[in-house]
């Protein structure tokens, strides 16, 4: 562990998240060259596919890929992001467990508010069952609002009947529209990408009018999560969303869920992305990984 390196990435990496004055258009194109500058492993192969009605990225192993599917949603506040900006987060789960990963394009606000994401997520997961994948081979991966939609897809996915997937890995989920956590007033000088002014607007751009306690917005206040599968969660502790992660493990387990809560300290949101700078970025993935090989069958 290096507290230079956490130091030096909390520096670079303050004023460089989406500020509230931006149009959505520039916020788009902001993240997307945030992020294009995450490293990506090499040892991979891309494809532009479909999954459950929309454009889908299938990320492969170059070596022989071995059981398991893993469905991944990207971050960005519901409202930014694409596939590609999680390229990196990704892969480098596909390459620590050898899985095929499909990264899927699921409708953003404020052209498609809430519920729109959600009902992607469970489509995409009724094809691959479709396709004849068995539930126990398919595990939901996602990073802050992907991290959120791992819970709610699933819950969603339960309501409809489906069968329940293998795992979920949320990375820094934002599970609470309701922004009810302590830490997002307690940690608002300490995290250097988010902002509350930020969050509170991509928010209202997705939730409408909403209800903002409904469980598919705010899992961790309102929502049963009974019969979830196994559940990772990871976060750090310089992050406004430290208490989303908290709650949900907590909530989780009084559910009769297996949680893992994963806290590494004064490190950002979604810090798995900074491999390059971090060293706990890629030993966080690797957590990550075994907990995956340890759930998924072929």
């Amino acid at each position: 562990m290096s507290n230079v390196q956490r130091e030096e990435l909390d520096a670079q990496l303050r004023g460089t998240g989406v500020g509230p004055e931006l149009s959505v258009e520039e916020a788009r194109e902001g993240f997307a060259k945030m992020m294009a500058t995450m490293p990506v492993p090499e040892d991979i192969r891309t494809e532009e596919t479909s999954l459950g009605g929309r454009p889908a990225l299938r990320v492969s192993p170059e070596a022989a890929a071995g059981t398991g599917t893993l469905l991944y949603f990207h971050g960005g506040s519901h409202v930014v992001g694409s596939p590609r900006t999680a390229l990196g987060l990704t892969a480098g789960l596909v390459v620590r467990t050898g899985m095929t990963g499909v990264s899927v394009d699921y409708r953003l606000a404020p052209e498609h508010p809430f519920p729109a994401d959600v009902e992607d997520v469970v489509a995409a997961y009724r094809e691959l069952l479709d396709q004849g994948h068995a539930p126990g081979s398919i595990a939901f991966a996602g990073d802050s609002a992907g991290g959120g939609l791992t819970i709610t897809g699933a819950l969603a996915a339960r309501d409809a009947g489906l069968p329940r997937p293998a795992a979920i890995v949320a990375f820094s989920p934002g599970v609470d529209a309701t922004r009810a956590g302590e830490s997002m007033v307690t940690k608002a000088d300490a995290d250097p990408l988010l902002d509350r002014a930020s969050v509170d607007r991509m928010s209202s751009l997705y939730v409408v009018g909403h209800d903002r306690r409904d469980p598919l917005l705010s899992p961790v206040v309102t929502a049963d999560l009974t019969g979830l599968p196994p559940v990772l969660v990871q976060v750090g502790t310089n992050e406004l969303l430290l208490d989303d992660a908290r709650r949900l493990a907590l909530r989780a387990s009084d559910a009769e869920v297996d949680v893992i809560l994963d806290i590494t300290a004064k490190v950002p949101h979604v810090f798995q992305s900074f491999t390059n700078t971090l060293d706990e970025s890629g030993e966080a993935l690797d957590r990550a990984a075994l907990f995956l090989r340890q759930r998924v069958r072929g």
